[in-house]
């Protein structure tokens, strides 16, 4: 059995970066993914002005090594990105000697579906100045 996890969605932080005693970076961010809220019957809801209601539910990521130098260099809150990675549980105990559990996705990949706020505002790539003289066919 495979543990698999892809996601799509929107990054909901400027990833943060930090590096363990041994020296490894790790950058972590959150990420939010939407779907339809749907009635008993299975019929997807809408509010009084006719959208669609939807679920949101935020997830963690943590990236290493290049795909988390990548990620702390190019993306940024409100990117549209994929993640595919798997999914980590965690256990320990607080301050208090209370017992906590929590989950993570450890990326293994993460594909941008947009640019970041950076490239949009540098306006649209340049073409290859092109015209259509130029095509060989």
């Amino acid at each position: 059995m495979q543990n698999l996890v892809i996601l799509a969605g929107n990054v909901g932080a400027t990833p943060e970066t930090t590096t363990t005693q041994g020296g490894t970076k790790i950058t972590k961010f959150s990420l939010a993914t939407s779907r339809p809220k749907r009635d008993s019957e299975g019929k997807v809801q809408k509010d009084r002005d006719g959208r669609r209601v939807e679920d949101t539910e935020w997830h963690r990521i943590t990236c290493f090594n290049g795909v988390g130098k990548t990620v702390a260099e190019y993306v940024e809150k409100g990117q549209k990105v994929m993640v595919r990675g798997r999914i980590h549980y965690t256990r320990w105990t607080d301050q208090e000697n209370i017992e906590r559990y929590g989950v993570e996705i450890i990326a293994d990949e993460v594909t941008f579906l947009s640019y970041g706020k950076s490239r949009q505002q540098q306006g649209p790539a340049q073409d290859d100045n092109l015209g259509d003289d130029d095509i060989p066919f």
